[in-house]
């Protein structure tokens, strides 16, 4: 029976991923060059305002993992020249000290590149980007800022304080890699609840160091718990987790999935808030959804307990399932991303069940692992 659902999910999710290169071509050819974020109305390119440039690397990601799915087939050549087309121009934001969002840029493009190539001036800009984002750590308060404010912290930096354990490790920098665990040991007191929930910032006192409270940028409010950042949790945890084998950042990891696993519908795809009010509950993140399949088929390979492995593995699969079957964009012609119900900014009205870049990139990660697992 296991061996059963395992060829009808490989059939679905190749299908899947063939969907996904159909509409990245189309839009790098309808879109030539260009780097978006969310659709309107199904469009990527319209007049809606960015916030930050922090997606620039989700597409030619994108393009490295088809690369590599590819990797035996005739398609393989187009996506590498794509890949490096799109990768090229991000090289000058490795010194870009203004966004706490390199990890996303360059994990996504110069680091996949780097393992497909094995240049080591790749490496050297992904390290380079890796110290850039150090310089944003705060020494009284013990982490990483956001680009907010001084005094702000967010849960989406654990995506992206992965680059400096890599530069760490890279060059054997001791201080790059106590930057990063401490960012995470802090993050993980105050943004980490005793529930597994996780709050999207956290407000500090500068001259102190003293945490304040909890607050939010996107979520529903500030003690509220906004689905993508428990996501980003999730996922993050098990890549510090990865580059540091300290175990309180494998439990922060479980724990934020055991919240997610028990909190979320029973498709496994959330609300975009777990607190939004009755009237506002409906909307889902899809984009919260693909995270976590992705940070879970991370996970699933460090627990200790193998049925609980097994059970992040079975959960991940469960999410692309109903991903693949009934957020794919493929029934309605006109629309030009992959997956549907995808959540930007809801106080801004920015992206909202629309296809959103980043929802695309940790969707392809997952199918391409799943189905790499399933070979």
């Amino acid at each position: 029976m296991i061996q059963f659902i395992y060829e009808s999910d490989r059939e679905l999710f190749e299908n899947t991923i063939s969907f996904a290169q159909t509409q990245v071509r189309r839009l790098i050819e309808n879109h030539r060059d260009f780097y978006p974020m969310y659709t309107s109305g199904g469009r990527w390119r319209h007049e809606g305002p960015a916030w930050t440039h922090w997606c620039d690397g989700f597409l030619p990601g994108i393009m490295w993992i088809f690369h590599r799915h590819s990797s035996d087939r005739p398609e393989a050549k187009f996506w590498l020249d794509q890949a490096i087309r799109y990768s090229k121009p991000l090289e000058s934001r490795k010194a870009d000290t203004d966004v706490h969002d390199l990890g996303f840029i360059f994990l996504s493009t110069f680091f996949r590149w780097f393992q497909a190539t094995r240049e080591p001036a790749l490496r050297d800009v992904v390290v380079h980007a890796g110290r850039t984002l150090s310089q944003r750590f705060n020494e009284t308060g013990q982490y990483l800022r956001s680009f907010v404010a001084e005094d702000s912290i967010f849960i989406d930096i654990m995506m992206n304080v992965g680059i400096v354990f890599y530069a760490a490790r890279e060059t054997g920098d001791k201080k790059l890699r106590d930057i990063a665990v401490r960012h995470c040991v802090t993050t993980r007191r105050f943004l980490v609840r005793g529930d597994g929930s996780t709050a999207h910032e956290g407000i500090f006192d500068l001259a102190t160091g003293e945490f304040l409270r909890q607050s939010t940028q996107q979520g529903y409010r500030g003690d509220s718990c906004w689905s993508r950042g428990l996501a980003w949790a999730l996922y993050g945890f098990t890549v510090a987790y990865e580059y540091s084998r300290d175990p309180r950042f494998l439990q922060t990891a479980e724990a934020c999935s055991d919240y997610y696993i028990t909190h979320t519908p029973s498709d496994g795809v959330p609300p975009w808030d777990y607190n939004a009010p009755p009237e506002n509950r409906s909307l889902v993140d899809t984009s919260a959804a693909a995270i976590a399949a992705a940070g879970l088929l991370r996970l699933c390979r460090h627990s200790a307990d193998p049925m609980k492995g097994h059970f992040y593995w079975s959960t991940a699969i469960h999410i692309l399932r109903t991903l693949s079957s009934k957020y794919l964009a493929s029934a309605d012609a006109a629309w030009e991303g992959v997956l549907k119900g995808g959540v930007y900014h809801v106080h801004k009205g920015l992206g909202i069940d629309e296809s959103v870049m980043w929802g695309e990139y940790f969707f392809v990660e997952a199918l391409e692992e799943a189905l790499r697992v399933m070979q």
